[in-house]
């Protein structure tokens, strides 16, 4: 019989036997946040989609290109979410965060939706961890975001990963480099693509990020915005580069770094990999100084950034990296009948209170089927409970791997500690036991 339908194209299924890599890298993620004082903070799927065209810029790709949006049967215009930082500035300004004292420091773990060529490492639904941090206008918080990542390739074993920064100053300083990419790409008005000839006049620094290979070359002889910068956002990147000098972080100032969303400011960084292919960016980001007031706040400096789940999966696998998997059930109950199975019912219960990964059987299978399921699975120890057994209200625990066997009670009150004895005498055989 044919499936009625498979998974939507540009997505992927994360399998049992997979999910404990995410969970892996998850938790590294979390607890590097939590030792650089971020919180978790959790946002709608979807928003108002003027969010993300106020927010992530009308002219960028991924507003013009690659958002899902829709109409509700109520007729609101809703979009899933492209990417974090604007849902949660959002959540900040609505629920007044700032009052709670600055700076707000926010990670998250999120899907993603964009409309693109499913590609490997770039997926239309993918996942995300980004951290946001709102209230600090210190260059020392640009160069504690990078730290961060640095700690979280080092603590993941990550190698051969190259930093690079720019900056692309504020809007005062944008005026007049804006004025020269309109000077400079208007004498190649009959080469560039339809969507950059519409940023020409409205927003030309976007023609920069355009994926169009005939516009990423005329682009390389475009004018460079660190050529432009006032002399705050000079000063304010020199004192970012000196923390980051102060900490031993190596970077290399690459001044074609625009990031492809809007609301960046100032810093804006990646961490590019040669092991990905030509898709070379690891993750990105930067200061959005502007946002929070684009979006109806008061002025309220701030930065973050983000990392791709999957992409980042594919660049431990393309470097060796293996992740531990978990461990393996620690004992099996092969049951006999029914009155056999109510007792594994029970012993597997105090079991798992205790903290022990147990298993029974719960399809029905005869015993033979049931050892080798518990060979498949891997289970350390198992435990054959049939009539005989009940009667005694003892039973034989067998060693999976090297066949050494033990009596073990099949009392509930008892179990825990006759099974934690026998893994030792098993483990430590020259150790006495008392």
């Amino acid at each position: 019989m044919a499936l009625i339908t498979k998974r939507i194209k540009g997505t992927q299924d994360v399998l049992p036997k997979e999910s404990y890599r995410w969970q892996f890298i998850k938790k590294v993620l979390s607890d590097e946040a939590k030792n650089f004082g971020y919180k978790e903070i959790r946002t709608p799927v979807f928003e108002n989609t003027k969010l993300f065209e106020r927010g992530v810029g009308e002219t960028t790709d991924v507003v013009q290109k690659e958002m899902y949006t829709f109409e509700t049967k109520g007729g609101d215009m809703i979009t899933l979410r492209p990417e974090g930082t604007a849902g949660t500035a959002r959540a900040v300004l609505e629920n007044a965060l700032p009052n709670e004292g600055l700076p707000i420091k926010a990670y998250y773990f999120l899907s993603c939706y964009r409309y693109e060529k499913p590609q490997s490492g770039r997926l239309r639904e993918f996942h995300q961890f980004g951290v946001e941090c709102f209230g600090a206008e210190n260059p020392a918080a640009d160069a504690e975001v990078i730290s961060m990542l640095c700690s979280i390739f080092e603590r993941l074993g990550v190698k051969n990963l190259s930093l690079e920064i720019n900056s692309i100053g504020c809007k005062e300083c944008r005026k007049n480099y804006h004025e020269a990419l309109k000077v400079y790409f208007e004498k190649y008005k009959d080469e560039l693509c339809e969507t950059c000839l519409s940023r020409l006049s409205r927003n030309p620094m976007r023609i920069l990020d355009c994926k169009s290979p005939i516009c990423k070359k005329i682009a390389e002889g475009a004018p460079k915005i660190i050529d432009f910068l006032c002399d705050d956002c000079k000063e304010h990147f020199e004192k970012v580069k000196t923390y980051l000098d102060t900490n031993g972080i190596n970077y290399t100032v690459n001044p074609n770094i625009v990031r492809g969303l809007d609301y960046y400011s100032k810093t804006v960084f990646e961490f590019v990999s040669t092991d990905l292919g030509a898709q070379s960016t690891v993750c990105g980001g930067g200061r959005y100084d502007g946002l929070i007031e684009e979006l109806g706040g008061q002025p309220l400096p701030s930065l973050g950034f983000g990392l791709g789940l999957e992409r980042l999966l594919l660049l431990l696998d393309a470097q060796n990296i293996e992740i531990e998997k978990p461990a393996p059930c620690e004992i099996y109950f092969a049951s006999m009948g029914d009155d056999a199975n109510k007792k594994a019912f029970e012993l597997a219960s105090v079991l798992r209170t205790a903290g022990v990964f147990t298993e029974f059987d719960i399809v029905g299978r005869g015993l033979r089927p049931q050892m080798k399921y518990a060979d498949k699975i891997g289970a350390k120890y198992s435990i054959v409970i049939g009539d005989d057994e009940l009667q005694k209200n003892k039973a034989e625990i067998k060693n999976m791997s090297n066949g050494n066997k033990y009596e073990i009670t099949l009392d509930k009150e008892k179990i825990i500690s006759d099974f934690l004895q026998i893994k030792i005498k098993d483990e430590l055989p020259s150790l006495e036991v008392q």
